[in-house]
């Protein structure tokens, strides 16, 4: 054996230890092939890092949008967020003559992506009245931001479910949880990276920088989910015509559903999702606005809670491996999230920035490990030849709960401060997500006492 042999043997078994989810790939779907598919999630989260993260802030400080308009416009991509599991449903059941069933979707939604990006940045000129954008009437800028921040919720829900279902398709049964949990991992990559690329362009603020970073994300868009989608999924004439019996959407909710568990695991993602998306549109003008933090730092945030999301999904993805319960760990990320937000409230009565940032960290990593959880529980439930159903379901409750959190966290903000001075509405909203965590936490616990007491009939007598 050579030195080069010797040095490829080092790293192949050095990876599996080291690289969160190595293991995932197999013969059939190698790591390269694997990471390849992966960059929809990419393109995902540049875009939740731009709607979520760098537009609230230059919106509402730098653009002088009122926080209430950002949140109603940051929430719009959350209307289509109810279809996923709809989309899921029909990207299972899809017939074509090229014999394909996910790849129309995902480049369909590509489309309406790259469309609401490449229109974004006049809409929100115009909305703000910045440079010769002023003459324009106002309600124009409304609409045309409405109709891009639809466009763009529009095709990210659609890539992000059925690429998780082709993804889950083509991996082996024993390695689909954690092929899973590697697409999401890349998703917070992929908002860690633009984090820090759009904070650097947008360190020195003006209009044709935000025009820049912009489009630049929407040809990104269309280049990252074509590289994903090249030679993935395999043509097969059995997906030709029509079938003579189709099962709809109803029956299939109806098999997902049957299982006491689901809706109780349903409605434990949707409350702690909730709790854990009012603070999305919130942090950085907190950051800017109490803190007195640049743009630059704030945009930071946004990785910040990334990587927090990213250790967590890295954490619970070993120990689910080894065999824990997954709505344990689940309410771990709970109760995790209860003291983070307590130490975000801390730090602006402190004014102590990095107790913020650790704030903002621990919020990600409790919501990492809340997430992961809840997915690998509905992935264990989901019937067979049902995995977008299942995925589309668990998307739908978790992005239709973190909209309706964004938006009410702007308005509340809003309202709270209006009547009680500046400051106070951040601080309420981040005291009702701790409440409603604790809440969350409640609706799990008869989850986590079933898992435990099968664990216990399961184990031999000695």
């Amino acid at each position: 054996m050579n030195k080069y042999q010797k040095l490829m043997h080092f790293w192949g078994g050095l990876a599996p230890k080291f690289l969160p989810f190595a293991d995932a790939a197999s013969e059939d779907l190698p790591l390269f092939r694997l990471l390849r598919l992966s960059l929809f999630q990419v393109s995902v989260g540049m875009a939740l890092v731009l709607l979520v993260g760098t537009l609230n802030r230059v919106m509402i400080v730098e653009l002088n949008v009122p926080a209430s308009i950002v949140s109603v416009m940051v929430a719009i991509p959350l209307l289509f967020a109810p279809f996923r599991a709809l989309i899921g449903f029909k990207s299972d059941n899809h017939r074509s003559e090229l014999g394909w069933r996910r790849v129309p979707y995902m480049w369909l939604a590509s489309m309406l992506q790259f469309g609401g990006l490449a229109i974004m940045p006049f809409a929100l000129l115009v909305l703000a009245g910045a440079g010769q954008a002023a003459q324009a009437p106002q309600w124009v800028g409304l609409l045309a931001a409405a109709l891009a921040f639809l466009l763009v919720g529009a095709g990210l829900h659609t890539v992000q479910t059925v690429g998780l279902a082709l993804a889950n398709d083509l991996a082996a049964e024993e390695s689909r949880p954690k092929v899973v949990g590697l697409m999401y991992v890349m998703l917070l990559l992929g908002m860690i990276v633009s984090a820090l690329v759009f904070g650097i362009v947008l360190s020195d603020f003006s209009p044709g920088a935000l025009i820049q970073v912009i489009q630049g994300c929407a040809v990104a868009t269309l280049v990252l989910n074509v590289i994903a989608l090249w030679k993935q999924e395999p043509r097969s004439r059995l997906r030709r015509g029509k079938l003579q019996e189709t099962p709809s959407f109803s029956q299939a909710w109806r098999s997902l559903t049957q299982d006491a568990r689901a809706l109780r695991t349903l409605m434990a993602v949707g409350l702690g999702t909730f709790a854990f998306s009012m603070e999305d549109i919130l942090l950085e003008p907190y950051g800017g606005e109490i803190l007195h933090m640049s743009v630059s730092a704030t945009t930071l945030l946004t990785a910040t809670l990334s990587v927090g999301g990213l250790v967590g999904f890295a954490w619970a993805s070993k120990v689910l491996t080894q065999g824990a319960d997954p709505y344990k760990m689940s309410c771990s990320g709970v109760l995790l999230g209860v003291p983070a937000f307590l130490v975000v409230i801390a730090s602006g009565y402190l004014d102590i920035e990095w107790l913020f940032s650790l704030g903002v960290l621990g919020i990600g990593l409790g919501g990492g490990l809340f997430s992961h959880g809840t997915l690998t529980s509905c992935m264990n439930l989901a019937p067979k030849d049902q995995s977008g159903l299942a995925l589309g379901a668990w998307g739908a409750v978790q992005a239709t709960a973190g909209g309706l959190a964004i938006a009410l966290g702007g308005i509340t903000r809003d309202v709270v401060d209006m009547f009680f001075g500046t400051g106070v509405g951040y601080v309420s909203v981040y005291a009702f997500e701790a409440v409603v965590l604790i809440l969350t936490a409640q609706v799990l616990m008869p989850l986590v006492r079933r898992a435990k007491g099968r664990q216990e009939v399961s184990q031999p007598i000695h």
